[in-house]
């Protein structure tokens, strides 16, 4: 018998991770199917009266301790009553388990399905209650801190990213040089401010319509594939630059996403302060949070499509709208 040829990618059969799930857990008649390829693999799993999402992590994407240091912080949301998916335990009380893949060992944990649906356009009711459960997460994960994932500032979203970016813009000097330059602005503008006094802790960085479920207009978070620490109004930032670019696609006018966002930040501030000199850098932490991804695509195979030249010509069209837009210009925000 011939050796399998080395992979360093592989896609678990679902019909297996359904039988692993029903002797595991206890769960009977489990069907299992892909949903989306990413930092991990994510696939339904269906029994009967109950779903649930199978995240099968990527080495080269997570190690065991990145992943052991979101599971727990899920946990500890989950006990504090916020509403997000968590993973659940097998029947052994194991949290995180070891497959054996074609490319070695990969890690897999089964989470709780977040009920309802992504909403692309938010209600008053809901852009309130994301604002409301955002603060309570912010009131649980403020002070705690990471060992093992990332460091929100400004080298990590403004510099390193820049650097992993100067071969694939080798051939679009006018871009680099453009974002070289936003980069050196946002850092001076975020070096004068004074950001000792701006709360931290633990950050999801990712909240967009896509991770989080509407039942009604009760709100799950989910996927914290890239939680890490840093200045809280992150997250704030993360969602504001959702609307901001709502706006300039068209989908909305720049008036009501103004409205969007004090809406939600009528809800977040039901929960926790949130200072004025905090949502002033918004605007300026937006470039931040497009670098930091743009930067990741660029050494993950996964996103490939993500890091070439015109892709991020379009990534940096955004950013010199919100320059043009909101610098400067805080009562447009």
């Amino acid at each position: 018998m011939h050796p399998a040829f080395p992979a360093t990618y592989s896609t678990l059969c679902p019909a297996a991770l359904a039988e692993l799930i029903s002797e595991k857990y206890a769960i009977e008649n489990v069907q299992c199917k892909l949903l989306v390829r990413g930092v991990g693999d994510t696939y339904l799993a269906e029994a009967a009266e109950s779903r649930f999402i199978l995240r099968v992590y990527r080495s080269t994407h997570r190690n065991l301790q990145q992943i052991k240091e979101e599971t727990e912080l899920l946990l500890v949301l989950k006990q504090a009553g916020i509403s997000v998916s968590y993973p659940i335990a097998d029947e052994s009380g194991r949290i995180i388990r070891e497959l054996e893949a074609a490319e070695g060992i990969r890690y897999a944990v089964l989470f709780s399905y977040a009920p309802g649906q992504t909403v692309k356009a938010l209600n008053p009711q809901q852009l309130y209650n994301f604002g409301y459960e955002m603060a309570r997460f912010h009131k649980v994960s403020e002070g705690m801190g990471t060992d093992s994932r990332w460091h929100f500032d400004t080298a990590t979203t403004l510099s390193r990213p820049l650097e992993l970016l100067k071969t694939v813009l080798a051939d679009e000097p006018e871009t680099y040089n453009w974002l070289l330059k936003v980069a050196k602005k946002a850092a001076e503008k975020l070096s004068n401010a004074d950001t000792n006094a701006f709360a931290k802790g633990y950050c999801h960085f990712d909240f967009l319509p896509k991770n989080v479920h509407f039942e009604g207009d009760a709100v799950t978070f989910f996927d914290f594939d890239f939680m890490g620490d840093g200045w809280l109004v992150n997250d704030i930032m993360s969602f504001w630059q959702h609307l901001a670019l709502d706006a300039y696609t068209g989908r909305t006018t720049p008036e009501a996403a103004r409205n969007d966002y004090s809406t939600f930040l009528e809800g977040y501030r039901t929960v926790r302060t949130i200072s004025e000199a905090e949502l002033g850098m918004v605007p300026y932490l937006t470039p931040g949070f497009w670098l930091f991804y743009m930067g990741f695509h660029t050494t993950h195979d996964q996103f490939f499509a993500f890091s070439q030249p015109a892709q991020v010509k379009v990534f940096a069209s955004f950013l010199r709208y919100v320059v043009n837009a909101y610098w400067n210009n805080e009562d447009k925000v």
